[in-house]
This record gives C-alpha cells, sequence and structure tokens, in this order.
C-alpha cells in the first residue's frame, strides 16, 4: 500500500467523484453497474503485486505436475460432469488472497474458471477517467498494456477459431450481475453470449441461433458454474460426457481440479492449513476455522467462524463435500473515511505456454467475507482496482 497516494487520493476526494465514476460505467455499459464498487481504488507497490502473484504460480503449477493428485481430483469430479480430454494445464487461474498481520499474503481461494478478463480493465479505466489519475499507476502487472493483454485474452477466448464458432455460454446470461463482462467480451472478440440451455446436439457438434442462422460452435468459453445449474436444475440439450467436435475456452474439469479440493493438498507457506471435514475429527475450537463447501463460488454455503452446531448441521454423508480453513484475520490495511477496509487481491492468470498474470481484481469490505453480498449498507467498500504505482521498487 502507497502511503502517500491513499492520503492524497482521500484528501482530494469529493462527492461528486463517486457519482461521476458511475456515470462512467454506466455511459460504458448502458446501465447501472449490477454489483457495488468502492468508492476508491487501491494503491499498490509492484513489489507487493509480484509476491502475491508469484505465490499463486508457484501453488498452481505445484498442483499441475502433481499427477497423482489429478488422478484423486478426476474421482472427486461428479461423473456427469466429466468432460472428454481434460487439457494439461488449466488456461484461466483466479487466485485469491488476503493480507495477514505481517501483511504476508494468505490463500483465500483458488480456481481453474475464467473470471471478470473483459470487465476489470474497463472498470479500472473509469477509475482513471473519474479521479483524474496519473499515468504512472499501471492498472495492468508487470509492464502490460492494454492492446498486448487484449491480444492475449483473445488469443485464449478464440483459439484460433472464427469468432462467430465460439460462443460464451452461462445460464440466464441477461440476469447475471456479471453481464458487463460478457459484453464487453462481445465487443472485443465479436463471441456471442448464449444461455447454454439453447445450445443444441447435432450428431457431434453443438449449434446455436445467431441472426435467425444456425450455427456451429467450434469453441465454449464456459462461464456457467455447476453449483448454479444444480440449484436451478438446468437440462441441457447435450451430456458433458459427449465426444464433442469442439473446443474449450478453459475445460471444464479444471472447475474441480484447481479448486477448493485442491486446497488441503497444497504445501505452500500462503496456504493456510485445510482439512477435509470428514477427516477433521474432533474440531475443539469451530471458531478458529471457515466451513467451507467444495463446488460452491462466490462465498455461497462458508461459515467463518462456525459454531459446533453449525458443523453438526453438515449431514455425515456430506461431509466429504466441505472443508475446514484454518481461519486467518486479514489485517485491515486500506484507510477511509470510515476506518480501515480489508483487500482481497485476486490475480488472475493465463496459461499460454506458461502460466502468465495479467491483471488484478480487487475487493474491499470490512464484514466477515469480501464478497459485496457480505458488505451490505457499507461505504467504501465492494468492488475495486488495482493501481500499481510505476515510479516505486
Amino acid at each position: 500500500m502507497i502511503t502517500s497516494r491513499r492520503q492524497a487520493f482521500n484528501r482530494s476526494f469529493s462527492k461528486d467523484h463517486y457519482p461521476r465514476f458511475l456515470s462512467i460505467l454506466e455511459r460504458r455499459f448502458g446501465e447501472r453497474a449490477q454489483f457495488r464498487h468502492s468508492e476508491t481504488p487501491c494503491f499498490f507497490a509492484p513489489s507487493l503485486i509480484d509476491r502475491v502473484a508469484r505465490a499463486g504460480k508457484e501453488m498452481t503449477e505445484q498442483i499441475v505436475a502433481d499427477s497423482g493428485y489429478q488422478r484423486l481430483a478426476f474421482e472427486a469430479i461428479p461423473e456427469r460432469y466429466r468432460v472428454p480430454a481434460t487439457n494439461a494445464a488449466p488456461l484461466f487461474v483466479q487466485a485469491d488472497f488476503g493480507l495477514d498481520e505481517q501483511l504476508k499474503p494468505k490463500l483465500v481461494e483458488i480456481q481453474g474458471f475464467p473470471s471478470l478478463y473483459a470487465y476489470q480493465p474497463v472498470m479500472a479505466e473509469a477509475y482513471r477517467e473519474a479521479y483524474g489519475l496519473d499515468d504512472m499507476l499501471a492498472s495492468l502487472p508487470f509492464g502490460l498494456g492494454l492492446d498486448e493483454y487484449k491480444r492475449l485474452l483473445g488469443e485464449s477466448i478464440l483459439g484460433g477459431e472464427d469468432p462467430e464458432q465460439v460462443v460464451l455460454t452461462e445460464i440466464d446470461p441477461d440476469a447475471q450481475k456479471t453481464r458487463h463482462d460478457f459484453r464487453m467480451t462481445e465487443q472485443w472478440f465479436g463471441v456471442r453470449t448464449v444461455d447454454i440451455r439453447a445450445l443444441k446436439r447435432e450428431g457431434r457438434r453443438l449449434v446455436y441461433e445467431r441472426d435467425g442462422r444456425q450455427v456451429a460452435v467450434r469453441r465454449i468459453y464456459n462461464r456457467a458454474i455447476v453449483d448454479e445449474l444444480e440449484r436451478k436444475r438446468a437440462e441441457l440439450q447435450f451430456d458433458w460426457r459427449d465426444d464433442l467436435d469442439l473446443t474449450w475456452a478453459g475445460h471444464p474439469n479444471w472447475f474441480f481440479l484447481l479448486s477448493k479440493f485442491s486446497l488441503p493438498y497444497l504445501k505452500h507457506p500462503s496456504v493456510p492449513e485445510t482439512v477435509f471435514f470428514d477427516r477433521a475429527g474432533e474440531v475443539d475450537r469451530p471458531e478458529d476455522w471457515v466451513l467451507k463447501p467444495l463446488w460452491s463460488f462466490a462465498g455461497l454455503g462458508v461459515v467463518v467462524g462456525p459454531n459446533a452446531a453449525q458443523l453438526a448441521a453438515v449431514p455425515s454423508d456430506r461431509r466429504a463435500d466441505y472443508i475446514l480453513q484454518r481461519r486467518v484475520d486479514f489485517r485491515p490495511v486500506i484507510d477511509t473515511p470510515f476506518g480501515p477496509a480489508k483487500v482481497e487481491i485476486r490475480i488472475m492468470y493465463l496459461w499460454l505456454g506458461e502460466l502468465r498474470p495479467v491483471n488484478v481484481i480487487i475487493r474491499m469490505g470490512r464484514g466477515a467475507q469480501m464478497g459485496v453480498d457480505h458488505n451490505m449498507g457499507f461505504e467504501w467498500v465492494g468492488a475495486s482496482a488495482a493501481m500499481i504505482d510505476t515510479t516505486q521498487d
């Protein structure tokens, strides 16, 4: 955290800045933001972002290189979601970290699944425009420029295919809070968003309707989360296990292979102690742990500091679907008019030949969890952007 930048920003903040920021986003996407954004970006030294990014890279490479783990993790995938021909490495990786009392990164979650790759750069630039931030603050890490970022992301999503034959799939996409990311993906790359339930199987092909025509799908950029498909009892017109003539921009199996299931197997100083609930034995101080369902997303079902009754409420035959992670009290490090706020730093990676950190998402909060749904009613919390001070070492 750059103290001088923070102090200067807080001094210059006026009641007009935040509405201006939100209006820029609304003008860019044609409607208001769909989740809460913080009033402020966060200012970081490159060395901190490097330390956090390196930890996530080391963890991911450890998992990918461990063939024994891969066999165990594949067996844990529900049989109906086992997609053929898993890629050797995840194309998209998200690693979320908090900062402990010594400002050391501690892993919250890691996921081999895409996130807001197209939205985050636009949101970061909205902060720059609204607040008049100078060009020495980089919104992308490690000297990456926006043109190169878009080239790498386009290569990842399109995989060399005609954009007309690539689709972004989601369930009820127009109702998703992340739909602005879908729209930006189409603007940048020509990739249409399709409700996954609308894909039709014809032999070994999937097809979708585009401008009144049936178009064969050659590649899928999947954003439909298994947990939501299950909760909505979505009925698809194909089977995940089908041998289909297409490729995946982010193979679906990596949603499971690099996930909360990985945490008990990771050996890294940035990973808090984690055990599968069914193997935990007697939990003497449950308040020192976080209970997490394996396959949920966006903090659904997570209980921070559970009590004995909450642990006992998990049926014994479901405990293998949960982990217990040692609770870490993250240090509030961002000075705001409402007191210091905690940050969660998400490093976003692409694996094109090697794993490369390409973007950073920040979430600010003062609640028990960092997600925007867990900080309702607060100000100076929510989604934010990292501004990396290139004048710092």
